[in-house]
């Protein structure tokens, strides 16, 4: 039987024994007293049907507050689809919360900033990522409208035209954000963030690397084929102008030959493929080899001092005398003849460290921070006197970031200049320091 049959046939039935009672009470004791009763089983039944009406009322008033009645007749069928329908609607509704849960803890661990409006753009919800991307606070910022909140004129613009077909790149906050507007149900969109600055700088980092170490091999080059010119167009040249010519061809020679290698030692320093694999590293024998290279660059033009009076340590004895020796190198080369350089080798609380000072010509303090950057130089002209790559200190950086060290820059102009290397406290190996002075 259908559920519309078990409704109202009960109904039919009860109101049929009502009349067949008044009717019998009628026959036996006249028809007063049948219609009086008839009329008081009527309306028994109506206070019934209000009571339960009331009850129903009630209960749609506040659905949580109580548990409904069981009933009577057809009321009980009534009470128990209710009940059924409401038990399913928080079984929904427990399940949508888990589900609404799990998808804003998933947009919440996108790397990309995820906003949701409605369709007049006003925010419904944001992750941590777009707070920090476009400067917004879910609590603070919930059901504001997002073109009062993110006060930029192509924003403003893109969101208001509405053509997203394409993407808006937007320079907000100190950050290069790529911004795609997305369509979602008829009365909301959803906002995505993209951060590229990274990207950019490392892009930017590789077309200028590209390009000064073409201008730094070009200049060379084109010294070796002026030569070679020069020599085929002139067979008959005298024997000193070849050999000073071939001298020069060597020196440029040699430059490219320098400036390939620091770019493979960049490249393996920063390359996954290489992992440091830590050693003892002898630090006495290395700097001492590290002084004497010095003095063969010097030609006794500078005197070079060394003090030793720290600990051996662990790392790559390779990578460390190639950062020292860098540091050492420049120090030679921006000292006028006649000056001095200390190098040192120190424990100290914050762990071992390494030093270079010199008498030289100095930095201005505007540099300092961009010293480490790959063929930054101060003075380009003196830099290639000195027949300097512009390589060396982004090695000594790469080196000092794979040993967990850090470098400081101390420099005043036309007094000198001081490199200070510190290692971690752990990187030492346990041993009687002794200290020797050269």
């Amino acid at each position: 039987m259908s559920p519309k049959l078990l409704f109202w046939v009960p109904a039919l039935l009860r109101i049929l024994l009502i009349f067949a009672g008044a009717a019998l009470l009628g026959y036996f004791f006249g028809p007063v007293y049948g219609l009086v009763a008839g009329m008081l089983a009527a309306c028994a039944m109506v206070l019934l049907q209000l009571a339960y009406l009331w009850q129903l009322s009630d209960w749609l008033d506040r659905p949580e507050s109580g548990r409904l009645p069981d009933g009577w007749g057809a009321w009980t069928e009534i009470f128990s689809r209710l009940y059924k329908l409401r038990r399913e609607d928080e079984n929904n509704r427990a399940e949508l919360t888990e589900w609404l849960a799990r998808f804003r803890q998933a947009m919440s661990l996108l790397p990309d900033g995820v906003v949701i409006m409605d369709d007049v753009l006003f925010m419904e919800w944001c992750n941590p990522v777009a707070e920090k991307h476009l400067g917004l606070s879910n609590e603070r910022d919930k059901g504001m409208r997002v073109t009062n909140l993110i006060r930029s004129p192509h924003f403003i613009d893109y969101l208001i035209l509405g053509r997203y077909e394409q993407p808006l790149t937007l320079s907000l906050r100190e950050r290069k954000l790529i911004v795609h507007i997305i369509p979602f149900e008829n009365r909301r969109q959803i906002l995505v963030t993209h951060d590229i600055t990274e990207t950019e700088r490392i892009e930017m980092m590789r077309r200028d690397f590209i390009a000064n170490a073409s201008h730094e091999l070009r200049t060379p080059l084109t010294v070796i084929n002026g030569f070679l010119e020069i020599a085929l167009g002139q067979p008959d040249m005298d024997r000193e102008t070849r050999c000073a010519h071939l001298k020069l061809m060597a020196e440029q020679g040699q430059r490219m030959q320098n400036l390939v290698e620091d770019m493979l030692s960049l490249t393996r320093l920063e390359s996954v493929e290489y992992p440091l694999r830590p050693e003892p590293v002898r630090m006495g024998s290395l700097l001492e080899g590290v002084r004497k290279e010095g003095e063969a660059l010097s030609s006794g033009r500078h005197e070079i001092t060394l003090e030793l009076d720290g600990p051996d340590i662990r790392g790559s004895a390779e990578e460390l005398r190639s950062a020292f020796g860098n540091l050492v190198s420049n120090a030679v080369r921006y000292t006028p003849d006649g000056g001095q350089i200390w190098i040192s080798w120190k424990a100290s609380a914050a762990g071992p460290c390494f030093s270079v000072r010199d008498t030289g010509i100095g930095i201005r303090p505007e540099h300092i921070s961009r010293l480490t950057e790959r063929f930054y130089r101060v003075d380009k002209g003196r830099s290639r006197e000195t027949r300097g790559t512009g390589l060396g200190l982004a090695i000594v950086k790469h080196v000092l970031l794979r040993h967990g060290a850090q470098l400081h820059i101390e420099s005043r102009p036309e007094v000198g200049s001081t490199f200070t290397v510190c290692f971690p406290p752990q990187l030492a190996v346990e041993q009687e320091a002794s200290a020797l002075s050269v």
